[in-house]
């Protein structure tokens, strides 16, 4: 192993959980540090570079949806929660706060590595995602989004930020206006997995983005739903003289 492996934080309050994903990724040429609470993790963050979270939803004190929350406000650090069968709400909730993928209890290692790498591929360069624009600066409706600092501009200059999750669906739209993009097309072109039964991610992802761009949310104009199709992004895209 060296210094350029992808550095891991495991938080969760099981050490046989802690333990048994550590030993598989190390396995695998990753760094792994672990934690048994979101306060331990926060000092953690603080003292050590890390690439990627796998953050427990159910922990004593502090739970993983606050921690999430506190790491979608803080940093861009890539968050994969782990999730009970039974917490479908609690997993759609880390979704839509920014979470970049999830993994349910029990799980495979070996999913849970395919996850994490997933993840950070395509959050590694943000600058060049999977389909990336060429422009370093893309203009739609009243809105700039500066590709290289993934900085999403309004036409005062004020920011909006964007989770890893909304900034790929976001380029993903901006490289195909007015196109009909189906979810199962929209979950591949932005993380690389295919769409199991009953996943939602893209529409919370959608929900997300809309609440961000669309001056009314609840009535979108700029991010259409297709019924029965998917989506379309219906703004005119272009790039910005540098």
């Amino acid at each position: 192993m060296n210094d350029t492996s992808n550095h891991i934080l495991v938080v969760d309050d099981h050490r046989d959980i802690r333990d048994l994903i550590g030993r598989y990724l190390v396995k695998n040429g990753m760094r792994v540090t672990t934690a048994d609470s979101a306060a331990s993790a926060r000092k953690l963050l603080k003292a050590a570079s890390i690439d990627l979270v796998v953050l427990d939803i159910m922990m004593p004190g502090e739970d993983g949806l606050s921690f999430c929350r506190f790491l979608r406000e803080t940093t861009d650090i890539p968050v994969i929660l782990l999730t009970a069968m039974a917490e479908d709400t609690d997993r759609v909730v880390g979704l839509e706060i920014g979470a970049d993928d999830y993994v349910t209890k029990p799980f495979n290692p070996r999913e849970l590595l395919a996850r994490i790498r997933a993840v950070l591929r395509r959050t590694s360069n943000p600058t060049r995602p999977r389909d990336a624009v060429d422009a370093k600066k893309l203009a739609f409706d009243r809105f700039e989004l500066d590709i290289q600092r993934r900085e999403l501009l309004d036409a005062e200059g004020v920011a909006t930020p964007l989770s890893t999750a909304e900034y790929q669906l976001l380029t993903t739209f901006l490289k195909r206006p007015h196109m009909v993009l189906g979810r199962e097309q929209l979950l591949d072109l932005t993380s690389g997995r295919p769409m199991a039964v009953f996943d939602r991610s893209i529409d919370n992802q959608v929900s997300r983005l809309r609440k961000k761009i669309e001056t009314d949310p609840k009535n979108p104009v700029l991010i259409k739903t297709v019924w029965g199709g998917g989506y379309t992004f219906t703004a005119d895209v272009s790039e910005v003289e540098t």
